[in-house]
This record gives C-alpha cells, structure tokens and sequence, in this order.
C-alpha cells in the first residue's frame, strides 16, 4: 500500500528504521482515524500510522477490510520512547479509551475490524496486556459492563492504510471520532 513516509502532524518517519531506542505498540480499538489521534497527542509517542492486522489476507485495501471479507482489525502502530513512555502508559490508555466489552464492534461502528486487540511485539509485552486485561476486568466488574472481548495476540504482520487514512482527524479536524471509553480507570 503506498503511503506517506512522513508523520502528517509531527513530521516524523511512519516507516522503518526508527531512532535506536523506539520500541513500538499494536492495538485495535474500533475506527482507528480517533485512536491515532489519541496516541499521537501523547508526550513519548515519536509516530503513529493506521493500518490493518490480524486477517487473512495480503495487502488488504479498506474497502476488503470493511467488507469483513479480509477478517483484519483497524490496527494502529504506535512507535514510542520507552525512557518517556512505558509500555504500561499505553495499556493504560487503551482499556480507558473504549469499550473492550462490545465484541466485533465500538459504538455504532459496526464489523470485525472494529475488534478490540492488543498484538504484541515480546513477551514483556503480552505479560503486561494479559496483566493490565485483568486489573481492568475486575475494575468492570464492579459495574454494568461485561466481560472484556480483547483478543492479546503476539504481533501480527501490519499492513500499513491508504495514505489519507494516515493521520485522518489533523487533515480532517471535523472528521468522525466515534472513540468513546467506559468511564472506568483502568489501575497499573
């Protein structure tokens, strides 16, 4: 998929290689137009692309994923200082920032690639997601909502979006932003 090499907001690399100390992040969280948003405004976070994962095809375009055809999530990889952000930040900012409750879906968006997912790129990280899906669940569960619906998976190939999906909400300020959390603060 051709796309930008730079970071429409910040003017940073969206591709490989990255400054040596970057590590990076993989999370689903419903339409990724308002989770990149979300991620990019944080301090530490050095670039963010959309994109898809965790499908069955190669190369998928959006139309292959919204059609549900592909299977893949809207996907958005976050590439950040760990010296400025932890791992663990981000986590915090995911389970807070929508509804990991709601299955093949976040609010009126509807489909497979609107899944929430946490891909991870060590074993750290799939410890840390497993551990933070737990400390949220039983915050949840003193409330109405559910049981979380998060699939953890290790990383799988990102397939980066067409390039006006990347950094949708700065081109378009008065773009959708269907991002919406539960209300309940997720503890570390």
């Amino acid at each position: 998929m051709t796309t930008a090499n730079t970071h429409f907001v910040n003017g940073h690399t969206l591709k490989p290689p990255f400054p040596e100390q970057m590590e990076q992040a993989l999370f689903g969280m419903g339409c990724f137009w308002g989770v990149e948003r979300k991620f990019w405004q944080q301090q530490g976070v050095y670039s963010t692309a959309v994109g898809y994962a965790a499908g069955l095809t190669q190369e998928p375009s959006y139309e292959e994923v919204c059609s549900g055809q592909s299977g893949h999530s809207e996907v958005v990889l976050i590439t950040f200082d760990p010296a400025v952000i932890s791992y663990e930040d981000l986590l915090r900012l995911f389970w807070e920032g929508h509804d990991p409750t709601q299955g093949m879906r976040q609010g009126n968006d509807m489909g497979s690639q609107y899944r929430s997912g946490i891909y991870t790129f060590s074993e750290d990280q799939h410890a840390a997601a497993e551990a933070s899906k737990a400390r949220f669940q039983s915050e949840l569960s003193k409330t109405a909502y559910g049981k979380i619906t998060t699939e953890i998976l290790p990383a799988p190939k990102f397939f980066y979006a067409e390039d006006y999906h990347q950094q949708y909400l700065a081109k378009n300020p008065a773009g959708y932003c269907g991002l919406g959390g539960t209300g309940v603060t997720c503890p570390l």
